[in-house]
């Protein structure tokens, strides 16, 4: 990765020499390339770990090539989409509330001080500062997300997102708006 740039990593949590899920880990916390999990573990926690870990997606085998290539495709599309995001401004920085969401380096920081974001919540932000004030249904963010983070999403998986997000930020930067969706109530430039 440091010689070649690299978009999109499949990765077996079972490795000889390395547990995958702590590689996971340690890829995210300096890269945001897109990290698919294939692996014959099918257990609920693993799933769960491995998404929490950072992971984009999480397959188990055996597992139809097609819909390994469907899955690549996906993310692959959503990371350049998230690529051509660029913001209004000139140093390619959101800024609402004190924080300041860079889209050329996908960090989030608030006071000079990074936030860690995982790529399901980065996607999620740039969702609310690309649509400042608007009201997003719990539908629209879960389309608007990468390739799917568990093998049948649902409208809880941006509930947990939403939660996680609100934990991270100041927790009245995101609005429920009861029947409707989900809203940022801040001033973006």
């Amino acid at each position: 990765m440091q010689n070649q740039p690299v978009d999109l990593i499949l990765l077996d949590i079972n490795l000889p020499d390395e547990n995958g899920l702590m590689l996971t880990r340690a890829l995210r916390e300096r890269s945001t390339v897109g990290i698919i999990l294939v692996t014959g573990r099918s257990d609920r926690i693993d799933r769960i770990v491995g998404l929490e870990m950072g992971a984009d997606d999480y397959v188990t085998k055996p597992l139809e090539l097609r819909e390994l290539v469907v899955r690549v495709k996906n993310l692959l599309w959503r990371i350049d989409l998230a690529r051509q995001a660029q913001p209004h401004t000139q140093d390619n920085c959101y800024r609402f509330a004190g924080y300041c969401l860079n889209v050329s380096r996908h960090t989030l920081e608030r006071d000079g001080e990074p936030i860690k974001l995982t790529r399901a919540e980065y996607e999620m932000l740039v969702a609310f500062v690309t649509n400042p004030g608007e009201i997003l249904s719990r539908e629209r963010l879960l389309r608007m997300l990468s390739a799917r983070r568990v093998e049948n999403p649902d409208l809880r998986t941006v509930d947990v997102l939403i939660r996680r997000l609100r934990h991270k930020l100041s927790a009245d930067l995101l609005v429920t708006q009861h029947g409707e969706g989900y809203f940022l109530a801040a001033d973006v430039c």
